[in-house]
């Protein structure tokens, strides 16, 4: 049987193929992705104190979109490299599915709704959403020359802490900076597990990774980067004056991350895509933690 993450018999089955190509493209069926891209959005918008209902419900849109686009952006671009991976040849563009003007297309009518969500912001918001445009569209090319692209995935999945840092309080502060940071490590993480599903079809296609940079040490490094991730964002939360709530919560978090990577079986690949999708709830308890310590009186 050939693996894929792409989920089958669910309710998309009964759609026409077309569309069920471009829901598939934007990820629409994998909302894991859109979770852990809106997250870091949220948590800087709840540690602000500032944000409005507003602001959420604007992210929350945004995600979806921008997520989507960054999908189809990064399906184009690898059109031939996921050929060549068991789990990705299903995927629309290679499978012939959608053609390539029609994606390109799709991503025009993306990229327009996005920029309709960001022009509600600020300016200094308009500024900061306009350059993550220039990671969204490099980050496919860096599985190509660098075995960290699990890094430049975290720079451009956690850049909402920045601009929802920006669009409640119209700057960027130190805990929004840290909190990016703190993001960047738990990307670190979870994309590692993620990577290891195709790290056999990597070898033969060219494809760099942390999961092929480390080699037999699978585990240790990924430990190390949801620590690091929770050290980081504990240090963002004591910055914005955060309560003991938040630190209580956010352990408790730490907690449920070690023992998940402690039971990843990093050669089943099945696993690897159950832990990956896992990190959607340590996005929502690291957001209850800042809730818990910033809201909560």
């Amino acid at each position: 049987m050939t693996f894929t993450d792409i989920p089958q018999g669910d309710l998309k089955a009964r759609l026409p193929g077309k569309l069920r190509a471009f829901l598939e493209l934007a990820r629409l069926d994998r909302p894991t992705g859109t979770w852990l891209l809106l997250f870091p959005c949220f948590w800087s918008l709840a540690l602000s104190q500032s944000a409005s209902p507003r602001l959420y419900a604007l992210f929350a849109l945004g995600a979806v979109v921008m997520r989507g686009a960054g999908c189809t952006i990064n399906d184009i671009v690898d059109r031939r490299l996921d050929a060549a991976v068991e789990r990705t040849r299903g995927r629309p563009l290679p499978s012939r599915r959608l053609s390539l003007a029609e994606a390109v297309g799709f991503l025009g009518v993306q990229l327009a709704l996005g920029l309709a969500v960001l022009w509600q912001f600020n300016r200094l918001s308009l500024e900061l959403g306009a350059a993550s445009l220039v990671l969204v569209a490099a980050y496919p090319f860096m599985k190509r020359i660098t075995w960290w692209p699990q890094a430049f995935l975290g720079l451009t999945f956690n850049w909402g802490a920045l601009l929802g840092w920006a669009a409640a309080t119209d700057t960027v502060a130190a805990p929004a900076v840290i909190l990016y940071a703190g993001g960047l490590a738990w990307t670190l993480g979870y994309d590692t597990i993620y990577a290891h599903q195709d790290k056999r079809d990597d070898v033969s296609a060219g494809i760099k990774s942390t999961a092929r940079r480390f080699g037999h040490d699978q585990k240790r490094p990924v430990y190390a980067f949801y620590l690091l991730a929770c050290l980081l964002i504990a240090v963002a939360g004591a910055t914005a004056g955060a309560d003991w709530r938040f630190q209580a919560v956010l352990a408790t978090v730490a907690l449920f991350s070690l023992l998940m990577v402690r039971r990843w079986s990093p050669d089943v690949p099945s696993d690897c895509l159950k832990r990956f999708k896992a990190n959607a709830w340590i996005g929502l308890g690291i957001f209850a933690a800042i809730v818990a310590g910033t809201h909560c009186t």
